[in-house]
């Protein structure tokens, strides 16, 4: 049985694999080199995970692999219906359909995100600023918001992996953890900052 560290290597380099293909128009963008921020940024996001989900995200991920789909570029696929709704019109049918019943966890799941980006969003504005804006009506160019973002995302998680996603999403609100804090809190500190206050200052003394 692998380790929680090692369950989050291996769908990083896999990921890594798949994110570092992605064919755009225009060619290979500049994030797609840099492997340092995708591993600090994806880090941060599977530290709020229980291990069965990563678990099952790995196997997600495994089974995309042997049947050559990159669930990376479904993501930016699944993303081009609200950033350009045009050109996601022509693509719409190369992408996997999402059952109803899935929708209904994905939609449940990105509304409760979305909340705690707000929370997160007022308690530390630079910090906030710099991220994603929380809501669709907030998508710019290059930076889609974490309500596109993230709604894209579940559409590529097998059924099973988005109901230990809703799961998790459903305990942590209960437990009164704010998702976007941690997941912040993970990405600071793997920058060498004690907490998200010391990033905060920091961040501020720059602008």
């Amino acid at each position: 049985m692998p380790s929680r560290t090692q369950l989050v290597q291996q769908i990083i380099d896999i990921e890594w694999d798949m994110f570092s293909s992605v064919q755009n128009t225009g060619g290979k963008a500049s994030c797609q080199n840099d492997r340092d921020d995708f591993v600090i940024m994806r880090k941060s996001q599977f530290s709020i995970w229980a291990d069965d989900t990563l678990e099952s995200y790995l196997g997600d991920l495994i089974k995309a692999r042997q049947d050559r789909r990159n669930l990376m570029s479904e993501k930016y696929g699944f993303m081009m219906e609200s950033t350009f709704p045009d050109e996601f019109a022509q693509i719409a049918d190369r992408l996997p359909t999402v059952a109803p019943g899935d929708m209904q966890l994905i939609e449940e799941i990105v509304s409760q995100h979305v909340v705690w980006k707000e929370e997160l969003d007022s308690k530390y504005p630079v910090l906030g600023s710099l991220g994603r804006a929380a809501r669709s009506a907030g998508d710019r160019m290059g930076m889609p918001s974490l309500e596109t973002y993230m709604r894209a995302e579940l559409k590529t998680y097998s059924p099973a992996t988005l109901a230990l996603v809703h799961r998790d999403t459903i305990e942590h609100r209960e437990q009164g953890q704010n998702d976007a804090m941690a997941t912040l809190l993970a990405q600071v500190q793997q920058c060498g900052f004690a907490s998200l206050e010391e990033a905060e200052a920091h961040q501020e003394k720059l602008m």
